[in-house]
């Protein structure tokens, strides 16, 4: 610390610098190890039976989201020889989820099957191919308890509908992280490859997953959410080394169809640990830069630099853009071209059995997880900072967290390395100011800044204001006139543009 700064000691063990010109930096916490300390010094010298010190019981029921079903609720065209899936919110008791506990009817007869369970993800394999064009009806009873004893709290049941034809098509890696032959990778990186659609948990395992520096292994644990599954190692990865990672034909999707070749990609790593949480994983929503349920409207003079997509509205809810359906059927393009370099999707693009539509509902889903994963990270690094107003602030890599809404009134500067990582939980809406920007500094890149929107409005960017970063929201993300991002707008409801410059991050 020199002259020029201060650290102002907060509650908790936090604290906040100021810079040489006034402005707040969040992210300095030297206090935070004493507070540990001490109570782990409490919780050791507090035992008898007087309670102090002890661990709270868990008594909180486990839950299954909307978003954690496949198929989701009231899909259509479902592939003959799928596998349904309901995933839990925390660990469950393994013993607890049978074919008594999740079960399968059509028109109330009960469906023959298998039921396992991985990771927090139950798996129900029927034993036939389905019936086509038929309705069919899950359920996963009260009788499933977490590790803790605790009953789910609701019974979770819901439909879908079958398609006329079985699942032939052989799943594929879309994306990976580090890419291949990337260069400068943090040592404590997570490892990541996301699926072209929903795999088969129980055969994403540490046997179809690896990790090895030359010939020699390296030891992590693979779990796997949405599309995405994630190599954790155990240990950090040694500095300026190269690693080679695999993922085998071992891995299927629901239909029980492998990978048609190993997918195998190398990376190197640099020297720095990266700062903040883990990145959130997007799946198959990080193929887009704007992602919509209800829709997309735009006025001229936009230019969006990526995909859009809408789902489950279908393309007349797309306005603004003038669309041209490609002869594919798969996909439209706008007039003018510059409206979107990229392709524009929606849930109707079906033509010559396109696989848009499913392609769009995992995306959607994809885009729910993602949301859940970013709204349920827990530990802040930051709560309640400016009271919701950062205007003005300097903000470190780090996860923060307000029970209201946040104001930008004049600019917002991120001060981190390209691999750091911010995530900003929001209960209420985000404001930005026009003419306000979020600027980047010391190398961050927005694919790391992750805004997640609970409003029961959503998101405001105002007039010539430029925003950083991937937005989640719940409802509905406006940009107002002239304002531009770099980053990605994925909305549970609507996405609204106005002359507005959207640039995809680079992956």
């Amino acid at each position: 610390m020199n002259k020029f700064e201060y650290v102002a000691s907060g509650a908790a063990g936090y604290s906040t610098r100021l810079s040489n010109d006034g402005n707040q930096v969040a992210g300095y916490k030297p206090l935070k190890w004493l507070m540990s300390l001490l109570l782990a010094a409490l919780v050791t010298g507090c035992g008898g039976g007087d309670g102090i010190g002890a661990v709270p019981a868990d008594t909180t029921a486990p839950t299954i989201s909307s978003t954690a079903i496949v198929p989701a609720d009231a899909a259509t065209g479902i592939a003959l020889n799928a596998n349904i899936t309901a995933s839990f919110n925390e660990a469950m008791d393994a013993a607890t989820i049978t074919t008594g506990t999740f079960t399968l009817t059509q028109g109330g007869a009960p469906v023959a099957g298998a039921v396992t369970y991985v990771g927090t993800t139950a798996i129900f394999n029927p034993t036939s191919d389905f019936a086509a064009s038929t309705v069919y009806t899950a359920t996963v009873t009260t009788g499933v308890k977490d590790v803790a004893g605790n009953a789910l709290a609701a019974a979770k049941t819901w439909s879908f509908t079958t398609g006329t034809t079985a699942d032939a098509t052989a799943p594929t890696v879309n994306s990976t992280v580090p890419a291949d032959t990337a260069a400068g990778v943090a040592v404590n990186a997570d490892i990541t490859a996301t699926f072209s659609e929903v795999m088969d948990p129980s055969t994403i395992t540490t046997a179809t997953f690896t990790l090895a520096q030359g010939v020699t292994p390296i030891a992590g644990a693979v779990t796997y959410v949405g599309t995405t599954a994630i190599f954790n190692p155990t240990s950090d990865l040694a500095a300026g080394t190269a690693y080679t990672a695999t993922i085998t034909t071992g891995v299927k999707d629901l239909a029980g169809i492998a990978l048609v070749a190993a997918k195998t990609w190398s990376f190197t790593t640099g020297t720095a640990v990266a700062a903040g949480p883990a990145p959130v994983v997007l799946g198959t929503a990080g193929n887009y830069a704007i992602l919509a349920e209800t829709l997309i409207s735009t006025t001229a003079g936009t230019a969006v630099t990526g995909d859009i997509g809408i789902s489950p509205a279908a393309a007349s809810f797309i306005t603004g853009f003038s669309l041209t359906l490609d002869p594919s059927g798969c996909f439209s393009t706008p007039t003018p071209a510059t409206l979107v370099v990229g392709k524009v999707y929606a849930a109707d693009y079906s033509t010559g059995g396109c696989p848009t539509p499913a392609n769009l509902t995992t995306a959607v889903g994809d885009m729910m997880v993602a949301y859940t994963d970013a709204a349920g990270r827990t530990l802040p690094d930051f709560t309640e900072l400016g009271a919701g107003d950062i205007s003005g602030m300097t903000l470190a890599p780090g996860l923060y967290k307000w029970g209201t809404g946040v104001l930008i009134n004049s600019n917002v500067t991120l001060n981190g390395g390209p691999n750091d990582v911010w995530i900003f939980q929001i209960a209420g809406d985000l404001t930005m100011a026009s003419a306000t920007s979020m600027l980047l500094a010391g190398g961050a890149l927005p694919k790391n800044i992750f805004w997640q929107i609970a409003g029961g409005t959503g998101v405001a960017i105002g007039t010539t204001a430029h925003f950083e970063g991937v937005i989640l929201a719940t409802k509905a993300i406006t940009l107002n006139t002239g304002a531009s991002g770099n980053g990605r707008l994925l909305a549970q409801t609507a996405v609204t543009l106005d002359s507005n410059a959207v640039t995809q991050p680079v992956p």
